[in-house]
């Protein structure tokens, strides 16, 4: 790796690209350029191989990239050539879509439990998984020896759940409670707020209501 600190812009689209590049060798693709690279993934080629170049680069002038060697550097770069062991905290109706989505992802994320308050719900199955009481949530992080915990829980409990995580020895923490919380430097975060990604999508139909708006005035004007 070339410089030490890499910005969250480039780390956020190595997934894209991963997600690209798998769909490339699904088609039997085996090399691609930047330039073919980038009419189809929608960053120019310069941005991609800026990007790729933080890396140590991995093409080959006159060849391009390998489509699979590319792929495999990706995965070693996000850490997609381990496994991880989580847990859900939150068994709701967020909880069990967070379940039943993550038990999709390829790859080496596996959950090993499911933790939850309501007394209703501890000892129900959710996706082959027994849901356990969150009472026991610390040990059984300790003795499973837990990478990643999952909060779905809501904002008020959020920051309690992070601490007996972060106290058990997560080295991550991927969040869909509704507020931001805090963890220590060692601890890994990543905070999804939803409402965030429709907010944007808002955004972006408004601007380009105000983008056909405007060209519809200057054709007029013409």
């Amino acid at each position: 790796m070339k410089n030490a600190k890499i910005s969250n812009a480039v780390i956020n689209r190595l997934p894209r690209y991963r997600r690209y590049l798998l769909e490339l060798q699904k088609k039997g693709v085996e090399k691609i350029s930047s330039k073919e690279f980038s009419s189809l993934i929608g960053y120019t080629a310069s941005q991609i191989r800026q990007d790729l170049n933080n890396f140590g680069g991995f093409g080959q002038q006159g060849y391009g990239y390998s489509v699979e060697g590319l792929r495999e550097e990706i995965d070693a770069i996000l850490g997609l050539d381990k496994e991880y062991r989580m847990v859900i905290i939150g068994a709701g109706n967020l909880g069990q879509a967070i379940t039943k989505y993550t038990q999709t992802i390829k790859g080496g994320f596996k959950i090993s439990g499911v933790f939850e308050k309501n007394k209703e719900l501890i000892g129900n199955m959710l996706e082959g998984i027994e849901i356990m009481d969150y009472e026991d949530i610390v040990d059984f992080v300790e003795k499973e020896k837990i990478d990643i915990g999952i909060i779905c829980v809501n904002r008020e409990s959020a920051q309690e759940v992070a601490d007996k995580l972060c106290f058990a020895g997560v080295k991550g923490i991927w969040s869909f409670a509704r507020v931001d919380i805090e963890v220590p430097k060692h601890v890994a975060l990543e905070v999804v707020h939803l409402s965030d990604s429709l907010h944007t999508l808002a955004y972006r139909m408004n601007d380009i209501k105000k983008s056909g708006t405007r060209k519809n005035k200057e054709d007029k004007k013409e």
